[in-house]
């Protein structure tokens, strides 16, 4: 596509359904989502019924999101180097030949926590090597000037499955069993599948690949060194993720001990929360490029209204706090996705994305036993009050310390970021 071809294309949220390419790659990935909502819910109910207990839902989100914070930023420099539709390829495989064999196991009767466990460290580590290559990716599949669109684009797609797989979720497990949930997800990695390899080579855009380097996780770090504005987000986006997303912790107590409910319930919260997530990322893909005060300001209102929801007097106002919730958290991560893809240089996309992704969900293994320990021994709504609290905390620092640099040091010049952001990626 030429340049003046890129400059004339119309700008809105569904922008990027107008390259055949991005229309494959989301139609596989929308099946695939799906699936996974299934599988989450299925797999919190799960041991949470086998071990009756929050503490052990938050080690099965630690074994399932550490396997990122030691293998993060390396499978991150493995997507810069290979073509990553053969990466993401061998994930879905792995991913369903895993998680038919979780199903096997339910459905026989024989499952265990351990099990459960096991399960979850393997697709963990298989979730690090997919989620860099996945997040640059996108780059691929549509023109530069709808790479806004499309990031927050997935990131609706992504919720919007929400509304579904909870719900389907729900409807199997208490009519036909939780093993049930696993089998329907391992026959949805076919979508993606199938989709991948649907895609021609013409179909997609060429982008330039890192050289084999001794030092190029360093090289990484030492870019982000010489770009505070992008380090900002990425440490504000870790703190929500540590703290403020362990939805399976709090949403799973909060249903069956403060509002007396069972696994349709827990699935309903999905469903509300995956509605206003939704709308926040078609929002955020309809909107302008993203801007840092936005994204602070929405991780700040995302905070505050978990704080809310965890003192909601009933469930009415929990429900409609949670829509809030959910349309707030998307606007603040489909923009702080958008701004960290759209300021790095191509070359190290894989690498700093496989960091964001690393502090985004790397640091569940700490705050989930964190959140899991206090839900077990204060209470689903203490749980969610911390959830909620530091998140807002962390908003209001990384606000003052922009200020703080800004009021120290010139703004920023674009040209001068981009001869700096090309020097640290040669060096």
């Amino acid at each position: 596509m030429t340049t003046a071809e890129t400059i004339r294309q119309p700008r809105g949220a569904f922008t990027a359904l107008s390259s055949r390419s991005y229309r494959i790659y989301i139609g596989g990935q929308s099946l695939t989502n799906t699936g996974s909502w299934m599988q989450s819910i299925a797999q919190d109910w799960l041991i949470f019924s086998l071990t009756h207990s929050s503490t052990a839902v938050g080690v099965t989100m630690a074994l399932q999101f550490g396997p990122m914070l030691l293998l993060g930023m390396h499978a991150g420099a493995l997507a810069d180097r290979l073509p990553k539709r053969s990466i993401l390829l061998t994930t879905q495989s792995l991913n369903a030949a895993a998680t038919l064999a979780l199903a096997v196991v339910t459905i026989a009767g024989a499952v265990r926590a351990a099990d459960v466990y096991a399960f979850a460290l393997m697709s963990g580590v298989i979730f690090a090597f997919d989620v860099p290559a996945r997040q640059s990716f996108v780059n691929e599949v549509v023109p530069e000037g709808r790479l806004r669109a499309a990031i927050a684009l997935n990131a609706a797609v992504f919720q919007a499955t929400r509304l579904i797989g909870p719900a389907i979720a729900s409807v199997l497990i208490v009519s036909v069993g939780t093993g049930w949930v696993f089998a329907v997800n391992a026959a949805c990695y076919l979508g993606p599948t199938v989709g991948l390899l649907l895609l021609r080579p013409s179909d997609l855009r060429s982008v330039p690949h890192a050289p084999r380097a001794p030092r190029a996780v360093r090289t990484a770090v030492t870019y982000l060194r010489e770009r505070p504005d992008v380090l900002r987000t990425i440490v504000l986006v870790g703190v929500l993720g540590t703290f403020g997303l362990n939805f399976p912790i709090v949403l799973t107590a909060m249903a069956k001990t403060t509002f007396g409910g069972n696994a349709s319930t827990y699935g309903l919260f999905n469903i509300v929360l995956g509605l206003g997530s939704a709308l926040g990322a078609v929002l955020a893909a309809a909107g302008h490029r993203p801007r840092m005060r936005v994204i602070v300001g929405s991780a700040a209102a995302f905070g505050l209204l978990e704080a809310g929801a965890a003192l909601a007097p009933d469930l009415a106002t929990f429900l409609t706090l949670l829509a809030v919730m959910g349309f707030v958290n998307l606007v603040c991560q489909a923009m702080a996705n958008a701004s960290v893809q759209l300021s790095v240089d191509p070359e190290l996309r894989g690498r700093v994305m496989g960091l964001y992704m690393l502090v985004f969900v790397g640091g569940t293994p700490i705050g989930a036993p964190i959140i899991g320990a206090i839900t077990s021994h204060y209470g689903a709504r203490a749980g969610m009050l911390v959830c909620g609290v530091v998140p807002a905390l962390a908003a209001v620092i990384v606000a003052f310390s922009g200020r703080e640099r800004s009021s120290r040091q010139p703004a920023f010049n674009p040209l001068v970021g981009a001869m700096s952001s090309g020097s640290a990626s040669t060096s």
